[in-house]
């Protein structure tokens, strides 16, 4: 079985093509120019990672744009989607303050990612 992926570590966007053994291992990565580009395929394959953005209600303001400290595993982001939901901010907060810390036991803190009064 291939896979093809495109890379997204940099904007070269190399097309990266995957091959699996019967037994599910990957077998062969083509496609990378660099050693950053294999280690994606590599982790896309075997345990995605993603970074989550949204937004938390604020009490008495507009909503203030979040996103994950660093990317958590990608079968966790609809749990991580529930507790930013449950979660509001008291105005003001400033770039960078955690909002929930250690999201799901993920090392990854919930970040404000934009000043609001």
């Amino acid at each position: 079985m291939t896979r093809n992926l495109t890379c997204i570590v940099c904007p070269r966007g190399c097309q990266l093509q995957v091959e699996f053994a019967a037994n599910g291992a990957i077998e062969n990565i083509e496609g990378f120019t660099c050693p950053r580009g294999k280690q994606y395929a590599i982790d896309e394959c075997t345990h995605p990672m993603r970074t989550v953005t949204s937004t938390v209600r604020a009490m008495g303001g507009e909503p203030v744009p979040v996103k994950t400290s660093r990317t958590i595993p990608k079968e966790l982001i609809f749990a991580c989607m529930d507790a930013i939901n449950a979660a509001t901010v008291t105005l003001p907060v400033h770039i960078g303050d955690v909002v929930i810390a250690n999201v799901l036991d993920t090392g990854a803190d919930i970040v404000v990612t934009a000043d609001r009064d």
